[in-house]
C-alpha cells in the first residue's frame, strides 16, 4: 500500500510538515515522487518512520537517529527488542513516580504518613534506571556487577539530606569546572577544587574510593562519546579538561 504525505501523517499522528522535514534532512525519503510532484511512501518507509518515532519517544536526537538508521550494521529486529527493553524501563520509572504521587496525595488527605526517604524513592530509582540504560553495560564490564549493584544501593538508600547534597555537588562540579576552564590551567587552584568536588560527588555512590579508579573514570569521560557529550555540551573541551585536572589531582599519568 502507498501513502501520500497527508495520509501517512494522519496514520502516524504527525504533521505533513514533519514528514517533509524528515525528507529534507535525509532521515526518511519517500519511495518515489509521482507525476503530480507528490511524495509517495511505501511499506518500507512506514517501517522506517515507526523506528524514527520509537527513538524520538526515547529522547534520541534526529541526528543520532539518522546515524543509527543509515548504519550498515542496523538490525531492525534487534532495534525493536532494544526499544522494548527501554520502554519497559520507562514504564517502571513512571509506575514508581505515579505510586509516589498517589502516596503524596494520601498524605495530604491525612490517610497515611510518608517518610522523607519515601518521598524521594521514585526520583532516585529513575536515576538508577536511566544510568543502567545508558551506561550499565560499560560500567559492569569495567567495574563488575557487584560494584555496580553496591553503588545503586548506596544511591537508593540516601537520606533526603544526602540526596540533596549529591544533587548540589553535581551542579557545583560543573560550575567550578567551567570557571576553571576559563583560566585554561588544569593544575590551577580552581581546577583542582573542581577535581576534589568531583571526588566528593563520586563518594556518594562509591563505597571504596581510589585514585586509580577516579583517574580511569575521568579517562572514560573522554573515551566514551556519551560521557564526553554530557560535559562538552556545557563547554567544548570540558571533558578533557576535567580528565587532565583529575589526573593531576590523583597524581596519575596520562
Amino acid at each position: 500500500m502507498e501513502y501520500t504525505v497527508q495520509k501517512l501523517g494522519n496514520i502516524a499522528g504527525i504533521s505533513a510538515r514533519t514528514l517533509r522535514y524528515y525528507d529534507e534532512i535525509g532521515i526518511l525519503k519517500p519511495a518515489r515522487i509521482n507525476s503530480s510532484g507528490y511524495r509517495i511512501y511505501g511499506e518500507a518507509e512506514v517501517d522506517i518512520l515507526q523506528q524514527i518515532l520509537f527513538y524520538r519517544e526515547l529522547g534520541v536526537s534526529l541526528e543520532e537517529i539518522k546515524d543509527i538508521l543509515t548504519s550498515p550494521s542496523f538490525d531492525r529486529s534487534a532495534a525493536l527488542e532494544e526499544h522494548r527493553q527501554k520502554l519497559l524501563v520507562k514504564r517502571k520509572q513512571l509506575d514508581l513516580l505515579i505510586a509516589n504521587v498517589d502516596k503524596t496525595i494520601a498524605v495530604a488527605e491525612g490517610r497515611i504518613k510518608m517518610s522523607n526517604k519515601e518521598k524521594f524513592e521514585g526520583f532516585k530509582q529513575r536515576l538508577i534506571d536511566e544510568n543502567e540504560t545508558k551506561y550499565g553495560k560499560e560500567a559492569r564490564e569495567k567495574y563488575g556487577d557487584e560494584q555496580v549493584e553496591k553503588s545503586n544501593r548506596m544511591l537508593k538508600n540516601m537520606t533526603e539530606e544526602q540526596y540533596s547534597e549529591f544533587e548540589r555537588l553535581s551542579v557545583e562540579v560543573i560550575d567550578t569546572l567551567k570557571a576553571a576552564y576559563e583560566n585554561g590551567n588544569p593544575a590551577g587552584e580552581l581546577a583542582q577544587k573542581a577535581a576534589d568536588l568531583h571526588r566528593q560527588w563520586l563518594s556518594f555512590t562509591w563505597s571504596d574510593y581510589s585514585k586509580e579508579a577516579h583517574a580511569n573514570l575521568a579517562q572514560m569521560y573522554v573515551d566514551d562519546e556519551r560521557f564526553k557529550a554530557y560535559y562538552d555540551k556545557e563547554q567544548d573541551g570540558l571533558a578533557e579538561f576535567l580528565r587532565d585536572a583529575v589526573f593531576i589531582y590523583t597524581g596519575m599519568e596520562k
